[in-house]
């Protein structure tokens, strides 16, 4: 346990360093909006990183309270403009937007919109990462830290339990779903799609250039892999799903990082608690069949039982 929490801490300090904690700053209210089946609410959270504020959607489902919870986070694929509009409209690489299926299954849903997206595309991704890299710290730990001021919020919020919060996302989405399971113990499940390949082995195949510059992390490679990073989450539940003609998770580099975060939850005993859903066919695109078992996953491992063996972890 001492080691995990050493990695976590080395982990944070490649990202630039734990996020500042500010409970007391609550997001702002900016509308309410009925929608079938469940109450969606824009908000505005404070930013600990300059004063910008944050949007974000909050979707609460029609049920009796202590509900469970999803922290959705976007992707990329380039298209600045959509942000947190993909839990409602979706995108190209999404069978169909997630926010009805996730309230249909009772999860309060919060996105927020990452930096150099939707109404913070003000700024390029390009600028904003130089700029982290230069004061020594990264754009990927920016947005990770945003994350955790989601899982905050979702904490401490009236009518969800704390003790069931999971987190999902495609393509950048899942990296960050991924990411935040490692680091955060209040991830209880976390789904990635599209996105689960071995850095290293990216960077051999040359296929590594498809990433933004969001993902950079100066040095995280001399001192994890891919699999050593996300197996600190063990032994809470994660769901992997990709695609083999992906030009993100070519086999090889699949293979690798599989191999080595199963054989992190095999040290534990935990073993059934990493799963893995491969389409041979399938590009960066989320399939109709990696949607079932994303929300089968979430809805198997956020039931009232838990049965992530994670009990007590902090």
């Amino acid at each position: 346990m001492d080691s995990e929490r050493a990695d976590r801490d080395l982990a944070w300090s490649l990202l630039g360093g734990a996020p500042v904690r500010r409970s007391n700053r609550r997001p702002r209210r900016l509308a309410v909006d009925e929608r079938a089946g469940f109450t969606l609410e824009t908000l505005g959270f404070p930013d600990a990183c300059g004063g910008e504020e944050i949007p974000a959607y909050l979707i609460t489902p029609q049920g009796p309270a202590g509900a469970p919870a999803v922290l959705y986070c976007h992707a990329h694929g380039a298209r600045y403009d959509i942000g947190k509009e993909e839990l409602l409209d979706g995108r190209p690489a999404l069978t169909a937007p997630y926010a009805g299926p996730l309230a249909a299954l009772g999860f309060v849903v919060l996105c927020l919109e990452m930096p150099c997206f939707g109404a913070r595309a003000g700024r390029s991704e390009s600028a904003t990462s130089k700029e982290h890299h230069w004061r020594g710290t990264t754009l990927f730990g920016q947005m990770i830290g945003e994350q955790v001021a989601g899982l905050d919020y979702l904490a401490g919020l009236s009518g969800v339990d704390a003790a069931r919060i999971g987190a999902i996302g495609v393509s950048m989405g899942g990296t960050l779903a991924w990411w935040l399971s490692a680091l955060d113990a209040r991830v209880r499940a976390a789904v990635s799609l599209c996105c689960f390949a071995d850095l290293a082995c990216l960077i051999d195949a040359e296929a590594h250039d498809g990433h933004g510059p969001y993902m950079t992390v100066p040095g995280l490679l001399a001192r994890f892999s891919t699999g050593r990073l996300a197996g600190l989450a063990a032994p809470r539940a994660q769901l992997h799903c990709v695609g083999l003609r992906d030009w993100s998770t070519p086999e090889r580099c699949f293979e690798t990082a599989r191999s080595e975060l199963a054989a992190a939850y095999a040290a534990c005993g935990a073993g059934d608690r990493v799963e893995f859903f491969v389409e041979p066919e399938a590009g960066h695109e989320e399939t109709p069949e990696m949607r079932r078992r994303a929300l089968g996953f979430l809805a198997r491992r956020l039931a009232a039982t838990p049965d992530d063996g994670a009990e007590g972890l902090s």
